[in-house]
């Protein structure tokens, strides 16, 4: 049951694949929660998942966009706000991919042409979306744009490859976008840094299933789902959030506070 939290509002989310991730986890909650939105992926991405049946479930239309394309994210910001009927509430950022692990490269033997793809679909992306946003004059006055990233961009996680330094660079600018926004559209800017969860991209993670066993022993609450995720996102494009911005925000059931926990000292 919904608390009518976004009743009103209207927003673009990225990167629904398949009900296992947490843009489409967000989108139903939106819905629920009285939002209306935009979805969108790029093409390819579209045809590996089912976006449809999201799409007919939420009642929302579908705008194929390369968000690595300034074009095609310009057009996406220009048709959202005309089919939506106004400016922008709320944005997800809910992107990833490092073709060096899918290649199965190790950090340190990189091809730097697979390195600066992932990182322009991983993490420029989030300022070639604001910087559209932010041309077009499309966010409401106290609207919410967030971006998912994970504690590898704080913390050394070997597997996690290249993705950690996308991640690092994703959260600069949340930061360094969030200070522009905020001063001058009263718009907030934050990213949250969520479990590692099992979805279709992050089970692509070399060992990802000992790490999310690890990383649960470790969590005082245990780690946070991807409708936890969605829970929480929600909050931030809430009203209720209106003096938070530039924040990388702690979703892990407080796994980024704990040193050891017991279960981790009688394990080894």
């Amino acid at each position: 049951m919904g608390y009518n939290l976004l009743k009103g509002k209207r927003g673009i989310i990225f990167g629904a694949l398949d009900e296992n991730s947490i843009a489409w986890k967000t989108a139903q909650t939106v819905h629920d929660e009285g939002g209306t939105f935009v979805l969108t992926n790029a093409p390819i991405a579209m045809r590996m998942g089912q976006i449809d049946e999201l799409a007919k479930k939420t009642g929302s239309e579908i705008i194929p966009a390369d968000a690595t394309s300034v074009e095609d994210l310009d057009n996406l910001v220009a048709k959202s706000v005309e089919i939506l009927g106004g400016k922008i509430d709320f944005v997800l950022h809910s992107i990833g991919m490092s073709v060096n692990v899918r290649k199965g490269r190790a950090y340190t033997d990189e091809k730097y042409d697979f390195t600066q793809k992932g990182w322009d679909v991983s993490a420029l992306s989030f300022h070639k979306v604001m910087q559209s946003l932010y041309k077009a004059d499309a966010m409401s006055e106290w609207g919410s744009i967030v971006a998912l990233t994970y504690m590898a961009a704080q913390r050394t996680f070997p597997d996690y490859n290249d993705m950690a330094d996308n991640k690092a660079y994703l959260e600069s600018v949340a930061r360094s976008f969030g200070y522009f926004f905020g001063k001058e559209k009263k718009v907030r800017v934050n990213t949250i840094s969520q479990s590692p969860t099992a979805t279709t991209a992050g089970q692509g993670v070399k060992g990802f299933d000992g790490f999310i066993s690890y990383a649960e022993k470790m969590s005082p609450l245990g780690n946070a789902s991807a409708q936890d995720c969605a829970d929480y996102t929600i909050t931030l494009f809430s009203d209720l959030t209106r003096k938070v911005t530039m924040q990388n925000l702690f979703h892990d059931g407080g796994f980024s506070n704990t040193g050891v926990s017991q279960e981790v000292i009688e394990k080894f």
